[in-house]
């Protein structure tokens, strides 16, 4: 729940800055080079949004992200469904009841409501997530139980290093 008062407060806030005055009814361009990024409190400081459509705090929208190399949005899920279109870079995505998944340039991934997984990107990512309702973000345990962000980045924290998997090793997304 604080999650959610976290990000809604915080796009109240940002909204201005973050997003473009866009009509529902018109034709939406919103070109990259534009795009005015900022941090989101509740994901981790090595990821930044800008606001391509929409209002990620009211309902759905489109919001163009990008990820340092490295940075891990620990495991968590989402009210919306999401859906993630990439435009550089690449990355691994870990579902909690499924093979992880290597995105890379041109990829898309659809994950359903409530879909526990984790972010990690392997080379600076750049992606476009659309979601199907209002943007929020819970948090979660080994156990599925619902935690703070910091107790998220905590326990990312105290895991060991692994080393990232070889390309053969991970499932490539087919369409």
């Amino acid at each position: 729940m604080r999650a959610a008062v976290c990000t809604l407060l915080s796009f109240v806030l940002a909204g201005v800055a973050l997003t473009p005055a866009l009509a529902q009814d018109n034709m939406v361009y919103a070109p990259m080079a534009k795009a005015k990024f900022g941090n989101l409190p509740v994901i981790p400081k090595c990821g930044t949004i800008a606001v391509a459509n929409g209002d990620p705090s009211k309902g759905a929208a489109v919001i163009l992200a990008k990820t340092a190399s490295g940075c891990v949005i620990p495991w968590h899920w989402h009210s919306a469904g999401e859906q993630l279109m990439f435009v550089a870079g690449s990355a691994k995505v870990d579902m909690k009841d499924g093979a992880p998944v290597r995105m890379h340039t041109g990829d898309y991934i659809k994950l359903p409501s409530k879909n526990v997984h984790r972010f990690t990107c392997v080379a600076a990512c750049t992606f476009y997530l659309a979601t199907d309702a209002a943007f929020d973000i819970h948090y979660v345990d080994k156990d599925g139980k619902e935690i703070s962000m910091d107790d998220a980045l905590k326990a990312k924290a105290k895991a060991p290093m692994k080393k990232a998997p070889a390309k053969d090793d991970m499932k490539e997304m087919k369409m």
